[in-house]
């Protein structure tokens, strides 16, 4: 069986999803279309995709077995459901949605058309993520009883040109998008590894200093000022989770923007930017070179632009050790990836599940759990740190396949 995908937005994160789409055995066609038709035909003209398509609206009228949704992170809500309404499987980049509203809709329209659905967290594949969950299934954490995922993304380092690109003349506006709102970078390699969900959250927000426009309530479309938050999460298991998602710091994303530590009562693993270690209580295991790429980005990923162009080829990301690239396509090795490595298996895995009629990894389900925390933290932070309780919408049903 063979699909044909339809991308929808043609920004500056679509191209490396366009191209590992492309080339899929399990492809025959993608098209692309974007509000701005000349982004779509570049796009198009770059990659080699089958043609564009006039609209969204016209997209889903037409024969594409699926659309891959890369537009502005508020937006997804609603495209999702759309989508899965008109029949097609959804591909969706993060975060899932920006209400408990949305995500309970598109969960509903997913048990009631029985289509795919999948959120492309890189984090699911992120190698101390892979590592960590491999731990967990030979027991050798013992009882993981607190866990951390921080996303630390400075503005300085990408997003002010990421926002710009995508935003327009009113930019500022949408820069503000609160960083709990977007937290499955984080949220994501902790419960990617750790099976279980946040049940409450106690979230503090630190209100933006710079004074440069950004993070200025006055301005901002989602009427927010933080641009750092820290939230506690207890989660089911009775263990603890927290999580900071930083847009002000002094820290070298492009090397490594996420990062995970875990701790059990057997042993414990820590990250940080270029070094990461196993711990148990005899010891200290350094154990880099089975998460290192060697490198962490994209090609198209907008901080290179902050890096020197002689060194930009040493940050466009392999695999590491940890990986299992022989379940890959052939054509992928070799190719770039991004993100330490995930774009090759978040494209494969979606293009599996379809073909398949299997569930992904990442599906409606999990999607919730890894963008729901986030969400009820930034409520918290709100409320001067008050403890709320984060709703769970349940497992995944058991999808069998072919």
């Amino acid at each position: 069986m063979m699909i044909s995908i339809g991308i929808v937005g043609a920004g500056q994160f679509s191209g490396q999803f366009a191209k590992l789409f492309t080339v899929h055995p399990d492809v025959d066609r993608v098209v692309v279309t974007d509000v701005l038709p000349e982004r779509a035909t570049d796009l198009a003209e770059r990659e080699g995709l089958a043609g564009t398509v006039d609209s969204f609206e016209a997209l889903l009228a037409s024969d594409v077995d699926a659309v891959a949704i890369f537009t502005q992170r508020w937006t997804h809500g609603p495209l999702v459901v759309a989508a899965l309404r008109a029949g097609k499987h959804v591909y969706s980049a993060v975060p899932m949605a920006i209400s408990e509203d949305e995500i309970r809709e598109i969960i509903e329209a997913v048990r009631e058309t029985g289509l795919t659905y999948m959120m492309g967290e890189t984090s699911y594949y992120n190698p101390a993520t892979v590592f960590a969950r491999e731990k967990v299934a030979e027991g050798a954490f013992g009882r993981i009883f607190y866990s951390e995922g921080d996303y630390v993304h400075d503005m300085d380092l990408g997003f002010y040109d990421a926002y710009r690109y995508s935003g327009g003349a009113e930019w500022k506006r949408t820069a503000s998008y609160p960083p709990m709102m977007y937290p499955t970078h984080s949220v994501g390699g902790v419960l990617g590894a750790i099976p279980g969900h946040a049940v409450s959250v106690s979230c503090i927000g630190v209100r933006d200093e710079r004074g440069d426009g950004v993070f200025d309530r006055e301005i901002s479309q989602f009427d927010n000022d933080f641009s750092n938050a820290s939230a506690l999460f207890e989660l089911d298991n009775g263990g603890v989770m927290r999580i900071n998602e930083m847009r002000r710091v002094g820290y070298p994303c492009h090397i490594r923007e996420s990062r995970f530590r875990y701790f059990g009562t057997e042993a414990s693993f820590e990250q940080m930017a270029t070094v990461s270690f196993w711990q148990d209580k005899q010891d200290v295991h350094d154990v880099t070179a089975e998460l290192a790429t060697g490198r962490s980005m994209s090609p198209d990923d907008p901080s290179l632009a902050h890096v020197a162009p002689e060194l930009r080829d040493s940050f466009i990301s392999g695999h590491a050790p940890v990986h299992d690239i022989a379940r890959l396509p052939a054509v992928y090795h070799g190719m770039p990836s991004g993100h330490e490595g995930s774009h090759h298996f978040l494209a494969d895995d979606f293009v599996r599940a379809v073909v398949d009629q299997t569930m992904p990894p990442v599906n409606a389900w999990v999607a919730a759990r890894y963008t729901l925390p986030g969400i009820v933290a930034h409520q918290s932070a709100l409320r001067a740190g008050e403890r709320l309780p984060v709703p769970d919408l349940g497992d995944a049903p058991v999808r069998t396949g072919r």
